[in-house]
């Protein structure tokens, strides 16, 4: 199906209509843009610390959402509440003040940085000398 009318048999396309060829990848990357996504070694890093903690039993389930403007990484306690951290990646930021950063329940930055090694430090345990 086409817009184009309906030619007979032996009938050729006569030479005033108005062809275009259109590239589709780029067609469609004009109306609709990629979202935002992870590349395989930062989705790696998350993914090892979500496993520790997972291991350590303080997180059980996460999400990740691929938005026009930025990437979200949301961990949760229970699978039905809000999520207790977010590790969001915003292209955007990326000249300023770095494009990753890990948010909190109540929307408080609690790190950001350029890479994403760096701002997952957040989640280290310091150990701490105790004495008796």
């Amino acid at each position: 199906m086409t817009d184009q009318p309906d030619l007979r048999r032996g009938e050729r396309p006569s030479a005033d209509t108005n062809s275009t060829v259109v590239d589709l990848r780029e067609y469609k990357q004009s109306k609709d843009p990629l979202p935002v996504t992870f590349h395989r070694r930062e989705l790696d890093a998350i993914l090892w610390i979500y496993g520790r903690m997972v291991g350590e039993g303080e997180w059980r389930d996460y999400a990740i959402d691929h938005l026009k403007d930025k990437a979200v990484f949301s961990v949760f306690k229970r699978s039905g509440e809000m999520p207790l951290f977010r590790i969001e990646k915003n292209p955007k930021l990326a000249a300023k003040q770095g494009a990753f950063s890990v948010v909190n329940t109540n929307g408080m930055i609690l790190k950001r940085g350029h890479e994403v090694q760096q701002v997952l430090k957040v989640f280290d345990k310091q150990l701490k000398l105790v004495e008796k």
